[in-house]
């Protein structure tokens, strides 16, 4: 099984904030793949959509087309908030045993610039506080995660602004078509990341 999990804050007042862009990611690679909704899981206090998706397999040799095979796969967005998000995180990788190199963590960078994205296989939280709770939660920084650059003050948010009240900001209208370029391309990495052999 692969465990995608997009970071951000519940609720209405937080949807379209910058802070959320990992729930947008998680929430188009729903509809891309045609999973069921999302509802509450209940183990851990997130909403999840679970499915299986179909995966190309090797050749077969006898009749040399490409067979398929289903992998199981859990999307997730936890509702702790975004500074506890590990705590989801941990209960459902227990839960089902996932290996962490098999979570992968999509998140807003505010050291990324709008409309740009960057995938690691690990490493560090960076300023990102749902990051750091993640890595403390699982006890290692082994494991993937796509970076969705945020920052845009440069051009058209406040230099004085704040860090805390800018990733809670929305985005303004003339950003949304960096951002939805920037949330599409981190849908495709995620795809094929819950297509490829664990």
């Amino acid at each position: 099984m692969k465990l995608i999990v997009g970071l951000g804050n519940p609720g209405k007042k937080y949807e379209g904030t910058r802070h959320n862009a990992g729930f947008m990611c998680v929430d188009m690679v729903q509809r891309k793949f045609e999973l069921p909704e999302f509802k509450l899981h209940n183990k851990a206090e997130a909403l999840a959509a679970e499915g299986e998706v179909m995966t190309p397999a090797e050749l077969t040799s006898k009749e040399n087309r490409t067979e398929t095979q289903r992998e199981k796969i859990l999307l997730i967005k936890p509702l702790t908030f975004m500074n506890l998000s590990g705590n989801a995180v941990a209960r459902l990788k227990d839960f089902y045993k996932i290996a962490p190199e098999n979570i992968l963590i999509i998140y807003d960078d505010i050291d990324l610039p709008l409309g740009t994205i960057r995938m690691r296989k690990e490493g560090g939280p960076g300023t990102h506080n749902g990051m750091k709770s993640i890595i403390e939660s699982l006890g290692t920084e082994n494991f993937p995660r796509i970076r969705i650059g945020i920052e845009s003050r440069g051009v058209s948010a406040p230099a004085q602004q704040d860090l805390h009240s800018f990733v809670l900001s929305p985005f303004l209208p003339e950003e949304i078509p960096q951002l939805n370029s920037a949330v599409a391309e981190a849908c495709e990495a995620a795809m094929a990341f819950s297509l490829a052999k664990p």
